[in-house]
């Protein structure tokens, strides 16, 4: 614990003018992000008498080590860098608030050259109109049926549309009238993108005039006796008018605007979202917080405002943002927002008629979903605490490990063989701080070596950032400056930011854990413990989790240690070492598909992606490419006779490669190297395998 007059900045050291804060920790970790309309009269807040502080605003400030300031012009600037560094450090003490789920979206591809109507997920991709969000994905899809009748837009993924595009013959949708069937030429991709131009004008509540519009075709067509097609644009009346009772109106003018709802108590706060698009809603999110800092409501609906709209422009951010109070100072806020859209949005509090009403609803919605949270959380967390202080008592530990990592080792036969860490802390999974290895100090399996290598890499790049800040003084200890070189020599998976000096970033291995858990018996804990008793670290609890009885093994211990089946703690390690063994096996076998997707081709230098696929569209294949001479090679644009040549004796040197197998029938395929990939009798659409029986039968670990 730091002592704030440590760090405390010296009188007229800070200047007076908007700014932006930075609070870091002793391993340079940036622990809290700040703005301030005066840098100097904001600061002094911190330093002054810690009895006079907010709870959790003296737990950061003890926890702080330095404080550094950045100066801008503006408090919108202010604003707009205090976004950018809360989304680059992530700090702990800032407010963060977590959606309980992946909201899905109503997404129409526009970017492409025939739109695509679908559900996605995740962040928003250039080109794509998105609507939403959705409480449940099949709300979307039961809309999406409904107005398809209306606007047959194209639903089917690309390999579906190439596929109907090759054999000439449309999808299931084609057939009943729910698709315009671009894929066989049915309509123009003009006529196409008029319809999917249609449906999101549609979607966008501007409905009044398609309705008009078929309800007077529908006339015209019983005036001339057409009595089907009457019917017919009947049907898709009444298939809109069912879509739009799926939203029912809550703003009779029609407006476009967002409602934001805030409750809370002394920790927590739920932030509720309602999407009102031509007066009805549209969609609704939801977000809970921990206040770890003293903050206002009209604080909370500021940094709610910076999560929602700080990726969004345009249209996206609407014209009327309505919530419960006010940030202070408003006017920066609605300058950002106004910015963001490039035209006048309204931030405001609703004081009467249908939108008081309105976010009365939304406020109540909050309510609940701050009382559900609170529910599960309770829960939670006495189990985690149950089990974390279960693996302290049985492990002798001195307190509980708040930070576990977790080692396994994947390979397949010997080969590809690979390492993961995977990191919980607080019993929760902390997915940005997973790493993966390649072993490359050996060759063949040996996971008992490799886990030794894994644990001597990670902790010596520990090390390494302790010497930089001068926190690891052991004249005795090895160097480590030499796995320290570039990621790809080491085999060290390369996301991720690195060692970087005073950027406050996440860093690769900076942080050390209260535990180590490797995945195996007595063994693979005699290596992990060798591998830190070499590098000279003492303070890190060592343990492994043995799959076939469950049992916890100790250094030096010749008897495991073995927790009760019902026990949180056990119940914990499981899951720790589960989920290090599913990332080891995920990498292992991309690393693996990579390995027998790779050709000849891949060792030329020179040759990039574009001529390959320039020589594989030429001949046809690779096979017909192998047979090819170096005259027929240049034939292809862009290939010289000197890379001709090259590629030749890549070819010359290189063995052929095993032939697929038709795994249903036992039939080789002599003509599919690289070529078109036929399926077997068992599995629609699985490719057919390819390499050496061994491989095929050969078991991952």
């Amino acid at each position: 614990m730091a002592d704030p007059s440590s760090y405390r900045p010296r009188p007229g050291q800070i200047p007076d003018s908007p700014g932006v804060y930075r609070f870091r920790d002793e391993h340079r970790r940036v622990i809290y992000v700040g703005k301030a309309k005066s840098l100097r009269q904001r600061l002094a807040n911190y330093f002054q008498d810690l009895a006079g502080l907010h709870p959790r605003t003296r737990t950061m400030v003890t926890t702080a080590a330095s404080v550094e300031w950045t100066v801008v012009s503006t408090e919108v600037e202010a604003l707009q860098l205090e976004y950018s560094w809360i989304k680059e450090y992530d700090p702990r003490f800032n407010v963060k608030y977590r959606d309980d789920k992946s909201y899905p979206y109503l997404a129409v591809t526009m970017n492409e050259e025939f739109p695509r109507v679908q559900v996605m997920r995740g962040h928003k991709k250039k080109g794509v109109r998105y609507f939403g969000p959705y409480g449940h994905a099949w709300a979307i899809r039961d809309t999406v049926d409904l107005l398809l009748r209306v606007f047959p837009v194209r639903t089917c993924s690309a390999g579906v549309f190439k596929n109907a595009a090759r054999t000439d013959r449309p999808c299931l949708l084609g057939y009943i009238g729910k698709c315009s069937a671009p894929c066989v030429g049915r309509v123009s991709p003009e006529e196409h993108r008029e319809l999917a131009e249609e449906f999101c004008d549609f979607m966008a509540g501007r409905t009044g005039t398609y309705l008009r519009r078929l309800e007077k075709q529908m006339m015209q067509a019983a005036d001339e006796m057409e009595y089907e097609r009457a019917a017919r644009l009947r049907d898709d009346i009444g298939a809109l008018k069912k879509a739009m009772e799926k939203s029912a109106v809550v703003l009779a003018d029609a407006t476009d605007a967002d409602l934001i709802a805030v409750a809370e108590d002394e920790l927590e706060a739920a932030v509720q979202i309602f999407h009102v698009r031509g007066g009805r809603v549209r969609g609704q999110r939801g977000w809970v917080t921990d206040k770890v800092e003293e903050i206002t409501t009209g604080a909370l609906v500021e940094h709610a405002l910076q999560q929602l709209y700080g990726e969004e422009t345009g249209d996206s951010v609407p014209k009327e943002v309505l919530v419960p109070a006010l940030p202070d100072p408003v006017e920066p806020v609605q300058e950002w927002l106004t910015g963001r859209r490039g035209s006048n949005v309204s931030l405001r509090i609703p004081q009467r008629g249908d939108k008081k009403a309105l976010m009365e609803t939304v406020e109540r919605n909050a309510q609940q979903a701050l009382v559900l949270h609170k529910t599960k959380r309770a829960s939670d967390l006495t189990t985690r605490s149950r089990a974390l202080e279960e693996i302290a008592d049985a492990l002798a530990l001195d307190s509980a490990p708040l930070r576990i990592e977790c080692y396994d080792i994947s390979h397949l036969q010997g080969d590809d063989v690979v390492a993961s860490m995977v990191v919980f802390e607080d019993g929760l999974q902390r997915k940005s701080e997973y790493r993966r290895f390649q072993i490359k100090g050996f060759a063949g399996q040996d996971d008992v070596r490799s886990m030794h290598e894994v644990i001597s890499r990670r902790f010596k790049r520990y090390i390494a950032e302790k010497e930089k800040t001068g926190e690891w003084v052991d004249e005795d200890s090895q160097d480590v400056s030499g796995d320290s070189q570039d990621a790809s020599e080491n085999g060290l998976d390369v996301t991720g930011n690195g060692l970087k000096d005073d950027d406050g970033r996440p860093k690769k291995f900076a942080y050390p854990p209260q535990l180590v858990v490797v995945d195996g018996g007595q063994p693979q804990v005699a290596a992990a413990k060798k591998a830190l008793d070499e590098l000279g670290i003492d303070d890190i609890a060592v343990c492994g989790l043995a799959k076939r009885l469950e049992e916890v093994w100790l250094p030096g211990e010749d008897d495991p240690v073995v927790l009760p089946r019902t026990s949180e703690g056990l119940y914990l390690l499981q899951r720790v070492r589960d989920e290090a063994h599913r990332f080891a096996i995920t990498y292992q076998r991309a690393k693996r598909a990579k390995r027998f997707r790779s050709s000849p081709l891949d060792d030329v230098p020179g040759l990039g992606e574009t001529r390959k696929q320039a020589l594989i569209k030429h001949f046809g294949s690779v096979k017909r490419l192998r047979s090819a001479t170096i005259d027929q090679i240049c034939e292809v644009p862009g290939i010289g006779r000197k890379t001709a040549e090259t590629i030749a004796a890549a070819f010359a040197q290189a063995a052929p490669a095993a032939p697929a197998v038709n795994t249903a029938t036992g039939e080789i395929m002599e003509d599919m190297e690289d070529g078109a990939p036929e399926t077997t009798t068992g599995t629609p659409g699985e490719p057919v395998t390819a390499g050496t029986p061994d491989e095929r039968r050969g078991q991952e670990t």
